[in-house]
């Protein structure tokens, strides 16, 4: 990168993204005990699945976004303004012309399709036309906010983006503590999502203003539609087979069983999704901080993409890995004992499957960033079949419980897919050491440590009590534990000073201590 120009703060855009992870994340999940107790499993489920079938939809909206960052973020001197005024002009036409048809299609067809597929009747689905039509808005109003967003993220403004975030979370859980008592159905916790929606739309409308030489009137420019399509392509394919692989169990369950089976499920994948989440938006800034590196040297790039790989993969492991020893517990002291019952098994196995899937990661926002969509495209649509055809055999021979099982199969299906795809995506001497020290050995080590504490955990003279002191200082020492043995594993190979530094470089940021 020229010398003339301010290198991006990495640490200070996590920490900005952390920060609207963990407002998120903990509004999100004290807010739902609040949301089953008033709606009912039945009733959550249903919302689930008006979730399930407007996630297609998200592959549109996701795809947009993320291809307008990364080609905004190639044009930020002055010189491209006029160019670059272009593409957001291009991407707002497409988010309206494209955005409204599809989400009139939800209000028209969402309701009828989704009784004929998941058979739902009685009290728990009688709002179903007007679920749909206000989770369609919702989806309207995120597909047009991504636009706006894509500014700030190809500037890196991670401020105002987690600002936007968290002002949308507030808005929607305090809707909910008001109109869900007042009106306990599957379409009050729908609206009140989508009233967070509009807010954060609203914030990055107003917050663009500040850089209006970027913005442009909706209009088609055919140069600029040719780029965004060529990157959104791809990127569509990239967001299918991330939707196969994160709806497939949902969408079965939804047909096979009853909606509260898909509300036990859905209560699991919200713990392991908030702590996946929280390590993606940590990570996130990778994407235009290696949109910047096309003139770097391939070594360059090399050593940034693992040694980023490896910092994220602990982190991953540790985290989803402190909630295997405590699922149970954890299920019991948030939501009540039948759900524990229930859901704790299918929590484990989805923390690992979340740990399993980090591998995917970093290498996902180089390889967009290097626009080679296809190949994200190729490590989704992997594993998207691998968890839909695996879901296809199990749910049916060993019911609900094995739900997550097609989450593992996928998420191996990925990390293989994703060796092969490094060691031909760089003519490096000596790329396999890297591969196993910074990719496998840490999701390895993780997975292993969390099922030893948790194997230790239940053979023990006495049971963890379900209260929340207890969990969290279970899951503190677990994640605690696994940081460390991950950390001396990492000096028994060839990379043990580069991990070193990294984490030397992150405390001094962070910790205010001479010392370090």
């Amino acid at each position: 990168m020229s010398s003339t120009k301010r290198p991006p703060d990495l640490l200070g855009n996590s920490a900005w993204n952390a920060m609207a992870f963990l407002v998120a994340v903990v509004l999100n999940l004290a807010i739902l005990p609040f949301v089953i107790a008033r709606l009912g499993l039945a009733a959550f489920g249903v919302a689930g699945l008006v979730t399930a079938c407007i996630a297609p939809a998200l592959v549109f909206s996701n795809a947009l976004g993320l291809s307008t960052a990364r080609e905004l973020a190639q044009r930020l001197e002055p010189s491209d303004r006029e160019d670059a005024r272009r593409l957001f002009a291009t991407a707002i036409m497409i988010a309206i012309v494209a955005g409204g048809p599809i989400t009139v299609f939800f209000w028209l067809a969402g309701a009828p399709l989704a009784r004929l597929g998941f058979h739902l009747a009685g009290s728990a689905a009688d709002d179903l036309g007007l679920a749909f039509t206000l989770a369609g808005a919702g989806w309207l109003c995120q597909c047009v906010s991504a636009v706006f967003v894509s500014l700030f993220t190809a500037r890196q403004d991670y401020r105002r983006i987690s600002s936007i975030g968290i002002v949308s979370t507030l808005v929607s859980t305090l809707s909910m503590l008001l109109l869900i008592p007042a009106a306990p159905h599957a379409s009050t916790f729908l609206g009140c999502q989508a009233l967070g929606f509009a807010s954060g739309l609203l914030m990055a409308l107003v917050w663009s203003r500040g850089i209006g030489q970027w913005l442009a009137p909706p209009a088609l420019h055919r140069g600029a539609l040719g780029k965004l399509v060529r990157l959104g392509g791809w990127q569509v394919a990239a967001q299918g087979g991330a939707l196969l692989a994160g709806q497939a169990d949902r969408y079965l369950l939804g047909a096979l069983l009853q909606p509260q089976f898909v509300g036990f499920y859905g209560v699991a994948q919200r713990l392991q999704e908030a702590t996946y989440i929280g390590i993606l938006k940590v990570g996130e800034i990778l994407f235009p901080f290696f949109s910047t590196l096309q003139k770097e040297s391939e070594d360059r790039k090399v050593d940034l993409l693992f040694r980023s790989s490896w910092i994220l993969n602990v982190l991953a492991a540790s985290a989803l890995g402190a909630l295997i020893p405590v699922a149970g517990p954890l299920l019991h002291v948030w939501t009540g004992a039948e759900v524990a019952a229930e859901a704790a098994r299918v929590l484990v196995v989805l923390s690992i499957a979340g740990i399993l899937g980090s591998s995917a990661n970093v290498f996902g926002f180089y390889l967009l960033a290097q626009a080679r969509s296809r190949s994200n495209a190729l490590i989704a649509l992997i594993t998207g079949i691998v968890t839909l055809g695996t879901s296809a055999i199990v749910l049916p021979s060993f019911g609900w419980q094995a739900a997550g099982w097609s989450a593992c199969a996928g998420m191996i299906a990925q990390m293989a897919t994703i060796v092969v795809l490094l060691r031909r995506s760089f003519d490096i001497s000596g790329i396999w050491p890297r591969v196993i020290h910074c990719v496998l050995m840490p999701l390895g080590i993780g997975i292993a440590t969390a099922l030893a504490l948790r194997t230790g955990l239940d053979r023990a003279p006495f049971h963890l009590a379900p209260s929340w002191w207890s969990v969290g200082a279970v899951a503190a020492v677990t994640a605690a534990i696994i940081f460390i043995v991950e950390v001396a594993a990492s000096q028994l190979g060839p990379y043990r000073r580069a991990c070193l530094q990294d984490l030397r470089a992150i405390f001094s940021r962070f910790v205010p201590l001479k010392a370090i």
